[in-house]
Formats: structure tokens, C-alpha cells, sequence
């Protein structure tokens, strides 16, 4: 049943299943280990039919997180937790390298140039949060423009966790958010003086989708979530309307354009979140609305001057049927990356004049590359597409539309692509596994010159190699494998290493630098990034190949990496672990319960790891296009046989596991975490532990300070070494 090729995995019968949780944990108890055990965990067993299958829930109560006896549960699985990781004796040393290599560089985020200063988001040197800096691109000086943690008080977190500068640059919109909650407040800050104006907007947490000035910098259009209801339950994902706002103005004032339930001839689903895109050379506005999580889009349009609130004429252009991922206005055209029979993409152009779908060009027809995004300048639209794993640019002229692919300074991935349709050329950041980012500016003649932004990283990967291969699953289906590792590794079977995965949502793991991966690699350890299906990397039937009914594909490519891993000597069952983080928590979740005895050890982060109750969650609803509906008998039956938690096998020889989450998640309830930890605590008969690590100052991840992420990494990694019995990492 968890061989190369398994069935669906069964639920354990009801008298069964409980007997099988209360005998393990007896023995459990009886067996205590040098490390302790952790604090029990009562069972309270809900029995929910679907469809005619009943389903046990022995950890239901746990999702009441607010309930005193589950806060103090939880507190005491944090506080277990900490003391035993306190005691692997490599621990401080480990964190304090990973620190050390955190620190070596500064770190920028996405960039955006505006009036001749490019703005972005510094990760610097000793500092533990992102601070918001302009620089001008001619004279090369540098200006802080907003440092969150002058608006924090003793033991709070701030984040900026999006940005927006004016088209005039004098001011930037900015949204903050406290603890990782990513619950952003809107503000505006003035660019001459870093002041920051009177208006505050609250419920404006999905801006980082996109929010768009005024093309006259008057105002701006931004997305919020309604009011809490008369019980104080607030929406953080569903039933968004796009608000007109004008600076100066009271945001009572604020006219609604678009969004759910403003227009029942225009009807919203509640998971829908519209946005609008405008352009400084354009008479048009573009709404577009995501469904969801799914990557097929609808988008509308008016002309800019009758935008007037409710009554705003707006007019459909595309609905999910046309496959459209993605678009780009420059003046009167607009550019729309469709998959409409391009499972790889294709791009089109259409002249807003005669605004017809059907009448749209071909600008770059299907091939072999899978196109990733684009952004409008004055002279061309910029292509980013993925060939082999890595980056390709591609400059595409208005007019003639002749294509032109312009060498890379390096190879590596696009992490950012940006343009200003009133200049020329564009702006993008370009990183490999072993290359730091590094911003280029790219002329209209294909040259790039470093736009000097960040200090180069001191940080020497010269000693550090990494290759592609390509490795068959359990189908015979190839699946990419991109491995990072010390020059003259031996395949002895002897190293270290840690395989993760993700595979949702179409999202590519591409080549990107982290510093702090050092700390493992100058161990002799291996990273291995298994690219299962679920990803974006090949295309769109890459990704629709572990979607809801074939889900089970995630896990299944990420066991097949680990079976590579070890036959070929790169590792052993002895010294792998396995590792997912959000959606991820299905792959992770997914391979250790099929197949426990390939991982020594293994890593939950904020996961995904009940699929049938995942839905009821604030996030639910927009997951639905994902995952499916437990509403649904054929996706039912799939989701159950992928959710990890639901398939915990009573007296299976499980890894150790470390579930970690933050309790201020607002995308994966951290009470998934709780359940997760809890059934494989009490079903686990390899006496090796199982432990829940929360951070009571983090979310979902976005937000989070360089000090969290640092200690994170340290007792994941540190347990990892501890539990593959590498020297100097044993418990004391």
C-alpha cells in the first residue's frame, strides 16, 4: 500500500483507531525517553460523515485556540519543545553561524523606480526588520524613507509588508502590519520629509495583490475587506471591494467600484479579490479579479473618466474559460499572458480600442518556454520565461512586435522584473542557488549594468556547486531535482541532507541565494529542492498534474526524489530529512506517511495538514480552486486521501518531527499545526520525538524578522543533525 505505487490510503475504523491512540500512548509512556515525553494530549473524538464515509476527528477541540485549556495546552507543547531543543549541544553554535551569515550582507526586496528614485525594501546588517529606502538612480544617494520599528513599542513587531510609490514620487503608499499577521493598515508617507499623513486604512490586507494611484497621483485605488459583523468576526480573505481614495479626503468618503455585493448583474463569489491596474499614458482601467487561488483570471474595463463609484460602466473583457494569468497596460494597449491551448503560455496584445478578445494578436506564440510574467516600458514589453529551469528575458517590440531573447548577465532566476511605461528599458533581479541577487538595469539595446543598489555579498559560495538532474517517479514521469553542495562531496551515502518541497498553486522553486544555507552546506550537507508536480516549472500542465484529484502526485515525486537521493548514494535513510512549509505540509505530511522509513527526520512548517477542515478556515474559501471541496464526493474521497493528518498510521515507525507554526498565522490556522503534532505523537511507535514549536510573535512567515528566522532555522536544523547522530549535535 505505500510501496512505489500506492492506493489511497485508508481511514482507520473508529473502536480501532481509538484503542490503537490510547495503547501507543500507554507504551509510550512506559518507554520514556532520555528527551522526555511530551504533554498529553486528551482525546475528544468527533465522528463527521461524508458522503456516507465517516471520518474521526480525535483532535476537533484543538481548532478552539482561544479556549483556555487549549491555550495552555499549546503553551506547554512551546514550552516541551524549547527545552528539549535547548539541550542538543550544537544548537548555540549553529545559531550563532547562522547569525554571523544572516548578518554578512544586506538583502533587498522588490524595486520599484519612480521619478528617477528607485525604492525598495532593505534587509540590512544587525537590524532584525525590513526598513523602506529610496535611492536616487543618477547621483546614486540614499534616503530612508519609513523604519517600521519606530512604530512599535517594547516586545511588538512591525513589518511593511507592501509598498506603492505615487507616478509624481512624493509620496508612497505602504502597508503595516504587526506580528506577522500580515492585518495590514494602509498609510501614506510623504517621500520629502518621511512623514506620514493623516490617512489610516484598516481591513486593507490584500493590497500586496495590487493597488494602483491615480494616474495624476490625486489618489489611488486599493482593495479592502468589509467590516467585522455584529459578533466581531472579520473576513481576512473574502468579500473585498476595490475603493476609490483621494488624498486629503476622509476615507468615509471613500467610493466603492467593484467588488462583492455592490452589483447583482455583476454577481462576486465571496473568495473573489478585484484589484484595478491603470497606466500614466492610458485612458483606461483595468479590473481584474482573482477567483480565489485559481490561476485563471476575469477582467473588465472602463475608461478612467467614468469611474464614478457603483455606477462605473464597467465592461467584461475575459472570464476564467479564457485562460488569462496575468496582464499589463501601456497605454492603449494591453498585453494579457494567456494559457488558452499553451500549457506553456502565449502572449497577446490587444488594442484597447477595439477591446474584443478575439481580436487580440499573438505577440509571442506557444514554444517550449514557459512564460512567467511581463512588464509594459515605453519602448517594449519585457518577457520573463523559464527554460530548463532557468531564466530567459525576452524583448518584445510595441510596433512590430519582433522578439529579441537578451543574454543574462549570469544564470540564474528572475526574481523581479519591473518597467515604467513613460521609459525606456527595465529593471530586474536576477539571483542563482549560488549567486546573490543582484538588481540590472536593462537598456533598450539589450545592455544590463548593475543598478548598484546592495553592497555585494561577502558571503563565499565559491566552494559550493549546483546541478539539475532529472529523476523518474512512480509514473515514469521525470521529475526535476536542482541539488546545492560542497566541491568533491563524495557519494558515499554518508551526507547530511535535507530535501524539501512545495508543489501548489502553479508557484516555481527557482534558483535563489540564502546565505545562511552555508551553515549546512560547510557541514558536507547536501539541499536537494525536489520541483514535484503541483509547481509552476513546466508549465500549467505541471501544475495540473497534482491538482486536487491527482494531489497525491506531490508526495509521490517528493518520495521518488528521496529514493534517487539514496540509491545514488548522495545520502541514506540515516541522514535525510524531509521538509515542507505551508502547502508543502501536504508533500511532507504525504511522503512520511507513506513511506516513514526513508526520513530520519522531517519538518512541517505552518503546513497544510487538514484537508478536509482547511475550507471552514478564514483562508478556505479561496483555497477551494486549489484543493477542492469536502462539498464535492470525487474531491472529498481525493482530499482525504492526501490530508496528512486524517492518514497518521497508529504504530507506524514515524521520523522524528518538528511541526513549527506562528500563532498569528492567518493562512494556515496554527491550529493544524496543533492536530498534526498531536496525531503523530500519539500514533508514532519509533519512540522518536515529536515536537510543536510556536512562536507567539509570527504569522504565516511574511513579516517575520531576521532574528525569528534565524532561530527557526537553527532548531530545525539542529534537531535534523541531532536525530541523524551527527557529531557534536547530541542531547545533553
Amino acid at each position: 500500500m505505500f510501496g512505489s505505487n500506492p492506493g489511497p490510503l485508508r481511514v482507520i475504523p473508529l473502536i480501532a483507531g481509538l484503542m490503537a491512540v490510547a495503547h501507543f500512548q500507554a507504551a509510550f509512556a512506559q518507554a520514556r525517553p532520555a528527551w522526555g515525553t511530551p504533554p498529553a494530549t486528551p482525546v475528544h473524538n468527533i465522528v463527521t460523515s461524508y458522503f456516507g464515509s465517516k471520518v474521526n476527528d480525535p483532535y476537533r477541540y484543538l481548532e478552539q485556540m482561544q479556549d483556555p485549556e487549549v491555550k495552555g495546552w499549546m503553551q506547554a507543547q512551546a514550552d516541551f519543545t524549547s527545552e528539549v531543543l535547548s539541550h542538543i549541544s550544537g544548537r548555540a553554535a549553529l545559531q550563532q553561524r547562522l547569525t554571523e551569515l544572516g548578518n554578512a550582507s544586506e538583502t533587498i526586496g522588490t524595486v520599484v523606480e519612480v521619478q528617477g528614485e528607485q525604492f525598495y525594501l532593505l534587509a540590512e546588517p544587525g537590524r532584525n526588520s525590513r526598513r523602506l529606502f529610496a535611492r536616487n538612480a543618477a547621483t546614486g544617494a540614499q534616503k530612508l524613507v519609513l523604519d517600521p520599528d519606530t512604530l512599535a513599542r517594547p516586545g511588538e513587531h512591525y513589518a511593511i509588508d507592501y509598498f506603492y510609490p505615487s507616478p509624481n514620487g512624493e509620496m508612497v503608499a505602504v502597508g503595516l502590519s504587526q506580528g506577522g499577521s500580515e492585518n495590514s493598515v494602509l498609510r501614506i508617507v510623504k517621500f520629502s520629509d518621511s512623514s506620514l499623513l493623516p490617512e489610516s486604512i484598516d481591513r486593507a490586507g490584500l493590497n500586496h495583490h495590487g493597488m494602483a494611484w491615480l494616474p495624476d497621483s490625486s489618489g489611488f485605488f486599493y482593495n479592502r475587506l468589509p467590516k467585522p459583523n455584529a459578533k466581531g468576526a472579520a473576513e481576512r480573505y473574502n468579500k473585498s471591494v476595490v475603493w476609490r481614495h483621494i488624498i486629503g479626503q476622509s476615507v468615509d468618503k471613500d467610493q466603492a467600484l467593484i467588488g462583492f455585493g455592490l452589483n447583482s448583474q455583476r454577481p462576486f463569489a465571496i473568495a473573489d479579490l478585484p484589484h484595478l491596474l491603470t497606466d500614466a499614458g492610458s485612458d483606461f482601467v483595468i479590473a481584474e479579479i482573482e477567483h480565489g487561488d485559481a490561476v485563471d483570471r476575469s477582467y473588465y474595463f472602463a475608461r478612467l473618466s467614468d469611474v464614478k463609484g457603483g455606477a462605473t460602466p464597467w465592461q467584461k473583457l475575459a472570464d476564467p474559460t479564457d485562460r488569462i494569468h496575468a496582464a499589463s497596460l501601456q497605454g492603449d494597449r494591453l498585453y494579457l499572458l494567456s494559457f488558452q491551448n499553451a500549457p506553456r503560455g502565449k502572449l497577446l496584445q490587444l488594442d484597447m480600442k477595439k477591446p474584443f478578445l478575439s481580436s487580440a494578436k499573438v505577440a509571442i506564440k506557444p514554444g517550449a518556454d514557459v512564460l512567467r510574467n511581463m512588464a509594459a516600458a515605453k519602448d517594449a514589453v519585457y518577457v520573463h520565461a523559464l527554460a530548463g529551469g532557468n531564466s530567459k528575458l525576452i524583448r518584445l517590440e510595441h510596433v512590430s512586435l519582433k522578439a529579441e531573447v537578451l543574454d543574462l548577465p549570469f544564470t540564474g532566476s528572475i526574481r523581479q522584473l519591473a518597467a515604467d511605461t513613460a521609459n525606456d528599458g527595465a529593471l530586474l533581479a536576477l539571483e542563482g542557488w549560488t549567486s546573490p541577487k543582484t538588481v540590472f538595469r536593462v537598456s533598450p539595446e539589450g545592455r544590463f549594468s548593475n543598478a548598484e543598489i546592495a553592497r555585494a555579498s561577502p558571503v563565499n559560495f565559491s566552494d559550493i556547486a549546483s546541478k539539475l538532474v532529472m529523476i523518474k517517479s512512480h509514473d515514469g514521469v521525470q521529475v526535476p531535482v536542482s541539488l546545492l553542495y560542497r566541491t568533491g562531496m563524495k557519494q558515499d551515502s554518508s551526507n547530511p541532507t535535507i530535501l524539501s518541497g512545495y508543489g501548489a498553486y502553479g508557484i516555481t522553486m527557482s534558483p535563489g541565494f540564502d546565505p545562511m544555507r552555508l551553515a549546512w552546506l560547510e557541514k558536507g550537507g547536501i539541499i536537494a529542492i525536489a520541483h514535484v508536480r503541483g509547481g509552476g516549472e513546466l508549465g500549467e500542465d505541471w501544475h495540473q498534474g497534482a491538482h486536487i484529484l491527482n494531489k497525491a502526485n506531490t508526495a509521490l515525486d517528493f518520495i521518488a526524489a528521496a529514493e534517487y537521493l539514496i540509491k545514488n548514494g548522495y545520502t541514506s535513510s540515516t541522514r535525510l530529512a524531509g521538509q515542507g512549509r505551508s502547502a508543502g505540509g501536504i508533500t511532507i505530511g504525504g511522503a512520511i506517511n507513506r513511506r516513514p522509513e526513508l526520513f530520519a527526520a522531517a519538518h512541517s512548517g505552518v503546513g497544510l495538514s487538514d484537508l478536509l477542515r482547511a475550507e471552514l478556515t478564514p483562508n478556505g474559501p479561496p483555497n477551494i480552486a486549489e484543493f477542492g471541496s469536502v462539498k464535492n464526493p470525487q474531491q472529498f474521497k481525493a482530499m482525504l486521501a492526501n490530508s496528512p493528518y486524517h492518514n497518521v498510521r497508529d504504530g507506524a515507525q514515524y521520523p522524528a518531527v518538528i511541526v513549527t507554526t506562528g500563532a498569528n498565522d492567518p493562512r494556515v490556522a496554527s491550529w493544524m499545526a496543533s492536530k498534526f503534532a498531536a496525531r503523530l505523537q500519539a500514533a508514532s511507535a519509533s519512540s522518536k520525538p515529536v515536537l510543536l514549536r510556536v512562536d507567539y510573535n509570527t504569522g504565516h512567515g511574511m513579516g517575520s524578522g531576521k532574528e525569528q528566522v534565524v532561530a527557526e532555522t537553527a532548531d530545525v536544523w539542529s534537531f535534523f543533525l541531532w536525530q541523524m547522530d551527527v557529531p557534536g549535535f547530541a542531547y545533553k
